[in-house]
């Protein structure tokens, strides 16, 4: 129900520093904006080319109510477990708690669905720096740490159910692949990185810097490091790994829940090829909401297994209204809360809300 995983780490991981001119945020905002658009409209139109809307209207009516009102409470769920995890990365370096490393994820998707280029990610992790003093970088390096094992898992995952699958979707076994080496090269970047610290502080020295951008970037260097540090300890990667694994299946099974209450039918493993390509598409620069790429992903992934465009497009307006409105909703009581996370976050907010 709630945003797919996001694996587009560049756009995550831009930062707006105070002094950044109007300008110079402007030309950004524009330009992302326009790539965004000019990807969306075109994928929209081809999802919705044909469709006959009387038939989705008839789909929309048989929404069960009670399956409905599960399917929130595990996106719910499923949100909270989240922030847990993310706590477990967190508590390395400081005791974050539970209420924090929720209301903080709840913002980010929030940031995610009403901001542009994915602005969430630098919101959930001003709030997290200014509650417990933990530098941005650190935490937004183990919130794209996170993300990458999210794209991780869910490759393997999907890769598994391809093999064994009679039908699949053609393009989505062509994506899967070069994702899959990336996923892995990642995961070997994180394994690898913090072992050759000398040789990147070697390489940093090397660098022609005045001292005071020099030490600026060592200072990066370290957290980022420290960041992924957090996955070198046995047993906070293990809890990691089961965090993972349970909030997957319960968006698989969300998503089975979900077709249902519309009268619709799909197997667990069609509902991962699904979640996994709402993932990959998500790589691409995006309208807020992903407007544009889930109905595309939805109606190419779901169409092959007997599914028709109505049903997925159907679909695609339920969960989408259920994700605006859940963590519209949840998002504001975040927002109401951020005088509790200090001036940085609100100011954050209000410069990210009017660039």
């Amino acid at each position: 129900m709630f945003p797919p995983v996001s694996v587009d780490y560049v756009s995550e991981a831009r930062m707006i520093p105070a002094n950044d001119s109007p300008p110079a945020r402007s030309r950004f905002q524009l330009i992302y904006w326009a790539v965004a658009v000019l990807i969306a409209a075109p994928l929209l139109y081809f999802s919705l080319r044909g469709i006959q809307w009387a038939q989705v209207r008839n789909v929309l009516s048989r929404a069960g109510l009670a399956l409905v009102g599960l399917w929130i409470v595990l996106g719910t769920f499923s949100l909270f477990l989240r922030a847990l995890r993310w706590r477990v990365l967190l508590r390395a370096q400081a005791p974050i708690g539970v209420a924090t490393a929720f209301w903080a994820t709840v913002a980010g998707y929030f940031g995610n669905n009403f901001l542009p280029a994915r602005a969430g990610e630098l919101v959930r992790s001003v709030m997290i720096r200014a509650h417990s003093g933990l530098s941005t970088t650190f935490v937004l390096t183990t919130a794209l740490s996170e993300r990458l094992c999210d794209a991780i898992t869910l490759v393997m995952i999907s890769s598994v159910i391809l093999l064994v699958m009679p039908t699949r979707p053609g393009w989505f076994d062509r994506a899967a692949r070069p994702f899959a080496i990336l996923g892995l090269c990642g995961a070997l970047g994180i394994i690898i990185a913090p072992r050759l610290e000398g040789v990147w502080r070697s390489v940093l020295g090397r660098v022609p810097l005045p001292k005071t951008i020099h030490d600026k970037f060592l200072g990066i260097l370290e957290q980022i490091l420290i960041g992924l540090r957090t996955f070198h300890e046995t047993r906070r990667l293990l809890v990691f790994v089961v965090f993972t694994l349970v909030i997957w299946f319960s968006d698989a099974i969300g998503t089975v829940i979900g077709m249902h209450a519309l009268g619709l039918t799909i197997s667990l493993p069609v509902a991962f090829l699904l979640i996994t390509g709402l993932g990959l598409g998500s790589a691409l620069p995006s309208t807020p909401g992903y407007v544009g790429i889930y109905q595309f992903v939805a109606v190419s992934v779901l169409t092959p297994f007997g599914l028709s465009r109505a049903d997925a497009i159907a679909y695609t307006l339920l969960a989408q209204a259920l994700q605006y409105g859940g963590i519209g909703i949840l998002g504001l009581l975040a927002l109401t809360r951020t005088g509790a996370y200090g001036e940085g976050s609100r100011s954050l907010w209000s410069r990210l809300r009017h660039a």
